[in-house]
């Protein structure tokens, strides 16, 4: 369950931020999160903390739940 859920935030990070044009670093800038991390996230390497999810979600104008549906 947990991979499931990690696979559809990766893929849901990518697709807003594909929405707004937007790299890697332009998303990590304006959620306050290292450049490497939001890679780690896209690429299954880490599991982020709901704040981390959270500072995603208001730097795209989305919900928590957008990110993970």
């Amino acid at each position: 369950m947990e991979q499931e859920i990690r696979e559809k935030l990766a893929h849901n990070l990518k697709v807003e931020r594909a929405k707004k044009n937007w790299t890697q670093e332009q998303l990590a800038e304006l959620s306050d999160v290292s450049t490497k991390h939001v890679t780690k996230i896209e690429t299954l390497k880490v599991t982020p903390s709901i704040y981390i999810v959270y500072k995603f979600s208001k730097a795209l104008g989305v919900t928590i739940d957008d990110l993970l549906k």
